[in-house]
């Protein structure tokens, strides 16, 4: 009997610190993925290129009808710098790059634009690219 009430209290406690946790999960949960949302516009990088000789990093936001990227390149060699963008928008896929030499910063914009993604390369536009990062 006294093994019976044992367990029937172990699972009253376990139950009651269970119910005690869970909206403790639930709001930590729902928090993360509030976060995660609004990440998606605001200040990004930096993102290297894949020898480390150039990075870029920036800001995205919406404003209007318009998607807006503010970036920021540097590199300190004789060689450039290369950010490329790849955006979305129209039902199709549009790709573009930005070569610098030293410090640079510029922005561009763009309407209808669903995702961004951006990578950055050194001494080439296609060399000693960095992984590619999702920034709207």
């Amino acid at each position: 009997m006294r093994k019976v009430l044992a367990a029937a209290a172990f699972a009253g406690s376990i139950a009651v610190t269970g119910l005690a946790v869970a909206p403790a999960a639930q709001a930590t949960t729902a928090t993360t993925t509030a976060t995660q949302a609004t990440s998606s516009m605001g200040s990004w990088g930096k993102y290297y290129s894949s020898n480390n000789k150039a990075y870029t990093y920036g800001k995205t936001y919406k404003s209007g009808k318009k998607v807006y990227t503010r970036w920021y390149g540097k590199e300190y060699s004789p060689k450039y710098g290369y950010v490329w963008f790849k955006y979305y928008s129209g039902g199709k896929w549009h790709k573009f790059y930005r070569k610098w030499n030293g410090s640079y910063d510029k922005t561009w914009s763009g309407k209808g634009i669903s995702k961004i993604y951006t990578y950055t390369c050194w001494g080439g536009k296609d060399k000693y690219c960095g992984s590619a990062h999702r920034i709207y």
